[in-house]
């Protein structure tokens, strides 16, 4: 009996972490997973977090609760998720905003998006929509490139404030473009899109949920999406790339992430998950509602989404002279 003890200790010794690792992913997971969002209840990533989170539930098996930490504009929820126990049953729903812009604005954040997260998988994908109001004449891209440049800081375009992912996709078209509009921030797309409908402000670059509606009421006129491919909520709309302005490439996206020293063999049982969750029954649809395609992928390609993003924001903040309070 001794010498079998004895033995088996000798063999655990032996074996590796990863191996140890991949042990434990196989009974991965066995309890509630949390998912810390970095907004309020209501808003566009909570609900897209109850969205999966449901769907992941009926995979894993275990309940996936959602803990929204809103705050400091996303940064105290991510420094929450970033710091918490890396066992594989924290995660965090991150997106473009505080992944990739806010750290391209702001060089002081309590957290760091690739140091301290392991990404697991990208979830969901949307484009913004370059809307004017129906008086300004352009009709397309080319038109609106040409009537900018006619008229260097005549036409405004408003936002859902400085640093808004609005305002930084149409910092990126005037950078791609050589063109100079006047940003007219506001406090939420809400206030934006109402100031767009009555003609006070010109244009918008701007997610789909708010703006699909009034383009088909006849109140807004779409000119292009910014995403290299058409949107599935506005197929006849054409993208800024086949438009003219080659290569450009704007995306809304979220994903999911793990506090950076979780197991690679977690990552990667977490991101098989994920990716069967997307392809359950309705769950395309259900994006669908929210304006958002599914995504999917490796956490690799996830990690190296981030990175390409930040380095993508920070060379037109800079160009731009972009700074928030």
């Amino acid at each position: 009996m001794k010498t079998s003890i004895i033995g088996t200790a000798v063999l655990i010794s032996f074996l590796t972490p990863a191996a140890l690792a991949q042990g434990a992913a196989a009974g991965y997971p066995n309890k509630a997973l949390r998912m810390v969002v970095p907004f309020p209840p209501g808003g566009g990533n909570d609900i897209l977090a109850r969205t999966l989170g449901q769907r992941l539930s009926e995979v894993t098996g275990q309940q996936v609760v959602i803990d929204n930490r809103g705050g400091a504009g996303g940064a105290l929820g991510a420094t929450i998720a970033a710091t918490a126990n890396p066992d594989g049953y924290t995660l965090f729903l991150g997106s473009v905003g505080n992944l990739a812009q806010t750290p391209a604005l702001k060089a002081d954040l309590p957290y760091n998006p690739v140091r301290d997260f392991a990404p697991a998988g990208l979830v969901a994908v949307s484009s913004f929509m370059l809307a004017v109001n129906p008086s300004v004449p352009a009709k397309t891209v080319q038109e609106l490139i040409a009537l900018a440049k006619a008229s260097p800081g005549k036409l405004n375009y408003a936002s859902a404030g400085a640093g808004s992912s609005l305002h930084m996709a149409a910092e990126l078209f005037k950078y791609a473009t050589a063109t100079d509009m006047l940003h007219v921030p506001y406090k939420g797309a809400g206030p934006a899109m109402t100031d767009l409908v009555t003609g006070r402000v010109q244009l918008i670059f701007s997610t789909m949920p708010p703006v699909l509606p009034q383009v088909k009421s006849g109140k807004l006129r779409a000119i292009a999406v910014t995403t290299a491919k058409r949107a599935a909520a506005a197929p006849d709309v054409p993208t800024i790339a086949e438009s003219g302005v080659k290569g450009f490439n704007v995306s809304n996206w979220q994903g999911v992430l793990a506090p950076a020293k979780t197991a690679p063999a977690l990552v990667k049982k977490l991101n098989q998950d994920i990716i069967a969750s997307l392809k359950l029954p309705g769950m395309t649809e259900a994006l669908a509602v929210q304006g958002l395609e599914p995504a999917g992928g490796t956490p690799e390609e996830f990690g190296a989404l981030i990175k390409s993003e930040i380095e993508k924001y920070t060379q037109v903040v800079k160009a731009a002279k972009i700074t928030v309070d």
